[in-house]
């Protein structure tokens, strides 16, 4: 049955392909957006289809007039690309914090059946257990790091979404994305940065192999999830999860991040030979969540790495967009 849905954040990256998707089934969406990091552009061919409203999550009216009417409130709204976790932890946390309390707010005060909150695998840092289960410890391990601004304002996101809620009958689920990966996901991250480095290089180099600097030994590990996968299983989380329930978003295919760098050149035909450096501080060693309780719900992944990262791959490459020369890959 179509209901009437808010999606914050829905000119953003996932909340972009999630709103998307909600008007594929039939759903009515409004979409609640500042444009701070997102795009209206995101929306091609569905900005005339969705109810788009222009606005801050930090104004409290704006929230509560953008959530009036609606059935289920999809909470993406958030500063996100691990660049500015280092520059503008304030923000982060301003974002992170009254964004939540606004929307919750409204969600209670205007009667929403269901508020759907997207986390982070940040709230883990070094997890003790791979592939990672909902129930492992939350962990902010150096307050004085300012890339904690954003694992931070997640744990506290989740705190309120759980418990300050209360005794109403507004129904929470919290979905914790890992990595969530594809085209026009913007520059702040380990696969477009390693991308567009790649193609300034390739254009400036004068050698048959080119020399390519990542941040960190290469034994970093991630597990990404193609945007596609990643709007099914937060769609899944919503219409069948659990009140109080937490789920990962992710894939449990776990690469190093020297080998997906390789992959990338691989498949643009460009011979590397990588040049390793420090790792940023605060930066998880491994990181690969356990999507159990998701495949109960019949989310089955249909985007392996290979064939998400050419797709997004070619698609930076043809995008116009370049890297300053100075810039570094962030294994994030």
């Amino acid at each position: 049955m179509a209901a009437d849905v808010l999606v914050t954040g829905g000119t953003g990256f996932i909340g972009s392909s999630l709103a998307k998707a909600l008007v594929d089934r039939g759903d009515h969406v409004r979409i609640l957006d500042n444009n701070l990091r997102g795009s209206t552009d995101r929306l091609d061919g569905y900005l005339s289809r969705v109810e788009y409203l222009e606005g801050d999550i930090l104004d409290y009216q704006t929230v509560e007039d953008a959530t009036r009417g609606m059935e289920v409130v999809y909470h993406l709204a958030y500063i996100n690309g691990t660049e500015n976790f280092y520059k503008f932890p304030e923000k982060v946390l301003e974002v992170g914090v009254k964004g939540a309390l606004n929307t919750l707010d409204a969600a209670m005060r205007c009667g929403v059946r269901r508020y759907v909150v997207t986390s982070s695998s940040e709230v883990y840092n070094e997890p003790t257990r791979i592939p990672t289960p909902e129930d492992e410890r939350l962990v902010v391990p150096d307050v004085l790091n300012p890339r904690f601004s954003y694992g931070g304002g997640k744990i506290i996101t989740e705190l309120l979404a759980i418990h300050y809620t209360g005794k109403t009958s507004l129904e929470t689920v919290i979905c914790r994305p890992h990595n969530v990966y594809g085209p026009n996901m913007g520059v702040g991250h380990v696969i477009p940065q390693l991308a567009l480095r790649l193609k300034d290089l390739a254009e400036l180099s004068t050698n048959d192999v080119v020399e390519f600097p990542i941040l960190g030994t290469g034994d970093e590990t991630r597990a990404f999830c193609y945007v596609l996968d990643a709007t099914d299983a937060i769609l899944l989380a919503a219409d069948q999860g659990e009140h109080h329930g937490i789920y990962h978003v992710g894939t449990e295919e776990e690469v190093s991040i020297r080998s997906l760098a390789e992959a990338i050149a691989k498949h643009r035909e460009v011979p590397i030979r990588i040049v390793t450096s420090e790792a940023a501080s605060g930066g998880p060693s491994r990181r690969c969540p356990s999507i159990e309780k998701m495949q109960v719900l019949g989310y089955a992944p249909q985007w392996p790495l290979e064939r998400g990262l050419g797709t997004t791959v070619d698609w930076y490459f043809e995008s116009g967009l370049s890297l300053p020369a100075s810039e570094q890959a962030i294994a994030r």
